[in-house]
């Protein structure tokens, strides 16, 4: 879909990191792990960038969660970051196919911007009666109120230092039932981290669903 969405609210959820709620378009329906692609004209040129959902599902309002770097962060950061209310930009997607479907139990390692997808996942689960485990490698958690929620609902939470390894992170949440299903949201380093843990575990890290941001 090729269409425009509105921003109706910007919040803070962590250090220089943002969920923008965005008025879901008619017809516009994605999955908890998918993502969009938002752009907007600045300075007479167009940008776009990619962004998962951050939302457990879209009814009339659908969720991303933006990491921005103060050093590195572009034009079109500073641009989200600002954005208010009634702000329109244009909305293509949703893409990928490394999203919930009804898994009995999910697993979800995370780093940097992923807690987005992984909270959204995690929270979906638990509304269908399922099981949720995130694994979560950051110096700085963002969505802490989120976190908090799925600890209380039942969910297995562990949460990293960035420096930490993964492996006995992973090995504690990976309990090989029927239909358990990992997830891996992160950066490089953090997705060859979180393959390697898996298979070290005993688990699969081929039959992961594995959304790599570069």
């Amino acid at each position: 879909m090729d269409t425009t969405a509105t921003v109706e609210a910007v919040e803070a959820v962590g250090p220089d990191t943002y969920a923008l709620r965005f008025r879901a378009p008619e017809g516009f329906a994605a999955e908890p792990g998918q993502f969009v692609k938002l752009g907007t004209e600045i300075d007479g040129e167009s940008v776009a960038r990619f962004y998962t959902l951050s939302s457990p599902r879209v009814g009339e309002t659908f969720e991303v969660t933006v990491g921005i770097d103060p050093e590195e962060g572009g034009d079109f950061s500073a641009f989200l970051s600002d954005a208010e209310a009634g702000t329109e930009m244009t909305l293509s997607g949703p893409f990928g196919d490394q999203h919930y479907d009804g898994e009995p139990r999910a697993v979800v390692i995370a780093g940097g911007p992923g807690i987005g997808p992984a909270v959204a996942i995690a929270e979906r689960a638990l509304d269908e009666g399922a099981e949720a485990a995130v694994v979560y490698r950051d110096d700085d958690v963002a969505h802490a109120d989120r976190i908090d929620s799925l600890r209380e609902r039942g969910a297995d939470i562990r949460l990293l230092d960035a420096d930490e390894p993964l492996t006995d992170a992973v090995a504690d949440v990976l309990t090989g039932a029927d239909g358990e299903t990992v997830f891996v949201y992160g950066f490089a380093d953090l997705v060859a981290d979180a393959e390697a843990a898996v298979d070290a575990a005993g688990g699969d890290a081929d039959a992961a669903k594995v959304e790599n941001f570069g």
